[in-house]
């Protein structure tokens, strides 16, 4: 949490990183071009308030909004607690509620560095046979699915959807500039092209053609095609909720929801 660059300095770095200027972002947070600049050059000493004011506008992740006031020589306000905390038992009860409530369909929770959580039995009959060393916690869900020992040999569509998820990493990185998050975009990048399995599934349903990219998976019950969605608490005040994603996965035909349902009768 301790910055070693002057709170200014941390400033100006998130406003280009967020791609604004001075000028746009004096606007924004309703103070003069002069005062901004006096901030960020170490001339003037924001106060508490106006750090806040000028982390909500540059949309900073709590976490680093804790490191900034630092900087500035003020105490974090943001808390982080764990996930087992009695304070977020509300928060943990409702993970589960919709892990458990999503079968026979995957979801699962995860950290900010893409550490599994928390998944349904949906996801363990999906990751079965992965090696053992990618199934031992923390578990990376990105290199789960992208190790050629883990699920990209089966991902049928792979560079398809490998592109999908750096693009989405890439993203995170410049919002959060995390670089445990960068050390995993160098590595994931440096992964072999797999020897995809063979598609056991026709073209591409009308159902979902041309208006999203699945995840096209060989399994035992058969090619499945998914979608997924991103579910993250409204409001956080708290840096481990604040950081908490629920990745839920859809049939995005018939044919996988009817596979899906049979898997999960198996189990």
């Amino acid at each position: 949490m301790i910055s070693t660059q002057p709170v200014g300095e941390l400033l100006r770095d998130w406003r280009q990183r967020r791609r604004k200027s001075q000028l746009d972002l004096a606007l924004e947070a309703e103070i003069s071009t002069r005062h901004l600049s006096f901030i960020e050059t170490g001339r003037s000493q924001p106060s508490r308030d106006m750090l806040l004011r000028l982390a909500d506008q540059l949309e900073i992740p709590l976490r680093e909004r804790n490191v900034l006031l630092v900087a500035g020589g003020y105490a974090p306000v943001f808390p982080e607690r764990k996930l087992d905390d009695p304070m977020l038992e509300s928060a943990r009860r409702a993970v589960d509620t919709i892990l458990a409530g999503h079968e026979p369909y995957p979801a699962l929770a995860i950290d900010r560095h893409w550490n599994l959580i928390a998944a349904n039995a949906a996801v363990s009959r999906l990751i079965a046979g992965a090696a053992p060393e990618l199934l031992a916690p923390p578990v990376n869900v990105l290199r789960l699915s992208l190790h050629p020992k883990g699920l990209a040999p089966r991902i049928l569509n792979h560079e398809q959807w490998r592109a999908h998820l750096l693009a989405r990493l890439h993203n995170q990185i410049e919002i959060t500039a995390d670089p445990v998050l960068a050390e995993l975009m160098r590595e994931l990048s440096g992964y072999p092209k797999p020897t995809s399995a063979k598609s056991t599934r026709p073209a591409p349903s009308p159902d979902y053609a041309g208006v999203l990219v699945p995840l096209q998976l060989a399994t035992d019950g058969g090619s499945l095609a998914l979608f997924s969605t991103t579910t993250v608490f409204g409001t956080p005040i708290d840096i481990t909720l604040s950081e908490l994603a629920l990745e839920s996965f859809f049939p995005a035909d018939a044919a996988t929801a009817e596979a899906l349902r049979a898997l999960a009768g198996k189990g």
